[in-house]
């Protein structure tokens, strides 16, 4: 077999390939590219033998994703990808002065996957469609994250000169009253001369059809109230500001609709999510996270254990002699464990088994956020039941002890 490190950066990997006992074969920098991954071929090959199969080569590297490593599984190459602190600690254990070079980086994963292999996991062998639900899935919730920073910003710089707005939109500021509004009337000067015919008119391009008048009336009073005001030319550079930041918001707020729309539709092609929209407290738009972060390598996780240990819903416990406490994750995956407590939250009102569940860990003294935890964690091996068996969630079979103590009833 062979055993290759590979430190990789945007325009290089430094590569170190060793034999079974740990000599050295080849160290070399190669490019990024067709180039680089050919010549890389091309090493490997020569210290092949005739009859081995490239299975026998195992590659270890710090990411899991782009079109290298894409390049690597479809050679056929064993891929671990190492988590970065785990190499650096595997480091720690063999050089003690600090020393660190990409080129010892390479020799260092190439050591891992040589010696320590069997304690890490090789890349998943996820379908094309369940990589471009990932893609979709991470796209939407990054724009979502920019939307949220740039209300934030513009909730401070309303704050430093045209108080009214908020009083008039609250913490909404990226919904689609706010932007209509204050498209129109960036300003104190200008939010105070706007009529309640203009709102409304703004409201309606902006899509809202309810409610009209009376939302349009609470808008002109809050923002005629009483405030303390800016200097007139500091509160036209102000203006300007927010001019910037709501175009910003609308053409976000635009995008992730759109994203959105292609996330739904690229999710429903695939054949677990029927499945997944089965769960409680799954939607479109969570239930793809989950498939996203997840994947669908039918034997990426050995058994139910396994995966709630990806997904960061195990506790972890730390005992020292008579000392033992458990702790939650802190080392995880925060997409999927983020959408997985949103689906226990969620699943508290349209599944009698997860609140009773719920109000159960309560009455034990766990806090709202354990009581959750503990419920997503329940939920990740219902979930691995039901896509180990291809069966969609059934109530009953999910929660037995809640089924028979309402039967007894």
């Amino acid at each position: 077999m062979l055993f290759v490190g590979d430190d990789w950066a945007e325009a290089h990997h430094d590569i170190e390939i060793q034999d079974e006992t740990g000599r050295r074969l080849v160290r070399r920098r190669l490019p990024e590219g067709v180039a680089g991954i050919a010549e890389l071929h091309g090493l490997i090959a020569d210290h092949l033998g005739d009859g081995d199969e490239p299975a026998a080569v195992v590659v270890g590297i710090e990411t899991d994703r782009g079109p290298w490593v894409g390049a690597l599984a479809a050679a056929g190459y064993q891929v671990y990808a190492i988590n970065p602190l785990s190499a650096a600690r595997y480091r720690e254990r063999h050089v003690t002065s600090g020393a660190k070079s990409d080129a010892g980086d390479a020799k260092v994963l190439a050591d891992l996957v040589r010696t320590d292999r069997a304690n890490h996991r090789p890349i998943a062998g996820d379908s094309e469609l369940a990589e471009a639900v990932k893609v979709l899935a991470r796209t939407h919730q990054n724009l979502i994250w920019s939307r949220q920073r740039q209300a934030n910003l513009l909730r401070s710089t309303l704050r430093e000169f045209y108080p009214a707005a908020l009083v008039a939109f609250g913490g909404e500021l990226s919904g689609r009253d706010a932007l209509a509004v204050l498209e129109i009337a960036p300003t104190p000067t200008r939010g105070r001369g706007l009529s309640t015919a203009r709102i409304v008119s703004a409201l309606r391009r902006a899509g809202r059809q309810r409610y009209l008048d009376r939302r349009a009336g609470q808008i002109r009073d809050a923002l005629r109230t009483d405030q303390l005001a800016a200097a007139p030319l500091v509160a036209d550079a102000y203006g300007h500001t927010v001019t910037a930041l709501v175009a910003v918001l609308a053409t976000l707020t635009t995008q992730i609709e759109q994203v959105e729309s292609e996330l739904a539709q690229c999710f429903d092609q695939h054949p677990d999510a029927r499945i997944l929209l089965s769960q409680p407290g799954l939607g479109a738009v969570l239930a793809a996270r989950v498939l996203a972060e997840f994947g669908d390598d039918p034997d990426r996780y050995t058994d139910a254990r396994a995966r709630k240990n990806y997904a960061g819903t195990a506790p972890i416990t730390r005992a020292s002699g008579t000392r033992r406490i458990v702790l939650a994750r802190v080392a995880v995956n925060k997409r999927l464990r983020d959408a997985l407590y949103l689906q226990a939250f969620a699943a508290l009102g349209v599944s009698p088994g997860a609140r009773a569940y719920y109000d159960a860990h309560r009455a034990r003294g766990a806090t709202h956020h354990q009581a959750l935890r503990a419920l997503s964690n329940r939920l990740v091996g219902i979930l691995h039941g039901c896509l180990r068996h291809h069966t969609p969630y059934d109530e009953a079979t999910a929660w037995p002890s809640q089924t028979d103590q309402k039967i007894a009833a």
